[in-house]
């Protein structure tokens, strides 16, 4: 294998490597101007967006495992990697897709799992990792909340009844 293969295989594998998930889309329509502005739309989640040859991706995917998605493999190709929330990288291509109109996506993976452009199109709608994480909390903590209210009640009721009567004592003095 050339030496300049090798180097194009060797860096989309280490871009596949910095996340567990891999969106494929098809960039043809794309400006420069374009391809900035969703890198910077991307930055914000520590995602990458990178153009590179079908038969490198092809090559570094089989090495590293990944499903086989040779299919979405035609035509340009650029791959968005990177970051921890691939439901908010998923959000910024579904809006970015909506708003210019200039790129597709063909596929993805995550966890070794391929996707489908639907698949991806329901990432999207998923919240955020922090509301997840806030939604995890909120029905972990209500068990407890509602525990001590009912702990709280007994007294509360007690101490209800007693200044019913000392009402009722001061009214009938």
């Amino acid at each position: 294998m050339r030496v300049e293969k090798k180097y194009l295989i060797e860096e989309v594998a280490g871009h596949l490597k910095k996340s567990e998930y891999v969106i494929l889309a098809n960039f043809d329509k794309m400006t420069v101007a374009d391809v900035a502005e969703l890198r910077l739309r991307l930055a914000a989640h520590k995602a990458e967006f990178h153009v590179v040859k079908n038969s490198s991706l092809r090559v570094a995917a089989q090495a590293m495992s990944l499903p086989n998605f040779d299919t979405a493999l035609t035509g340009p190709t650029a791959i968005v990697v990177g970051g921890r929330n691939s439901p908010g990288v998923a959000k910024v291509i579904r809006d970015f897709v909506k708003e210019k109109q200039k790129i597709v996506v063909k596929a993805g993976v995550l966890s070794n799992k391929l996707l489908s452009v639907k698949d991806i199109e329901r990432l999207a709608e998923l919240p955020s990792l922090d509301a997840l994480r806030a939604q995890l909390l909120g029905l972990l903590n209500q068990p407890a909340s509602m525990f001590v209210r009912v702990l709280n009640a007994v007294p509360q009721s007690v101490v209800n009844v007693l200044q019913a009567r000392v009402r009722a004592v001061e009214g009938n003095k």
